[in-house]
């Protein structure tokens, strides 16, 4: 495993030389700068969203870990995948980026589907203040006696 992990840098650099090959250096390095440009543009875009439903999770009350959910971070890291300049990389993220491969790649990865939502917090009534419980208690440290 740690050979492929040392190989998959030149691996990347030769498929991006086969691709100046192929078509010509100057198409390669429009390619990566490209790849780079849609990598930073959907990081970015991602980025607001989570912290858009972070917002909105503060100002209703709902748990925040629960805010960032599996699709959103997928997406988030087919961007950084972008981003690293390689055909095998930009494949990867090309496969996350794709909503029903990335759901079968995240089965396939996790043995099961995962609930992205707390369901203590689903159709919760604002006007009962129904929800989780709030337990109320007393501690004290024993380090500082």
């Amino acid at each position: 495993m740690r050979i492929l992990i040392l190989l998959f840098p030149w691996v990347e650099l030769f498929t991006l030389i086969q691709l100046g090959v192929a078509t010509s250096a100057l198409s390669a390095i429009f390619y990566v700068l490209l790849t780079l440009v849609a990598g930073l543009l959907l990081l970015r875009n991602q980025g607001f969203q989570i912290l858009g439903r972070i917002q909105e999770r503060q100002q209703h009350g709902g748990p925040i870990a629960t805010t960032l959910m599996a699709d959103e971070l997928a997406l988030g890291l087919a961007a950084i995948l972008l981003i690293i300049p390689g055909l095998i990389t930009d494949a990867c993220a090309l496969l996350v980026v794709i909503g029903p491969l990335r759901r079968r790649l995240a089965a396939v990865l996790m043995g099961r589907q995962t609930r992205t939502e707390d369901p203590r917090w689903q159709n919760q009534d604002s006007a009962s203040g129904a929800g989780p419980t709030t337990i109320d208690g007393e501690f004290r440290r024993l380090d500082d006696d």
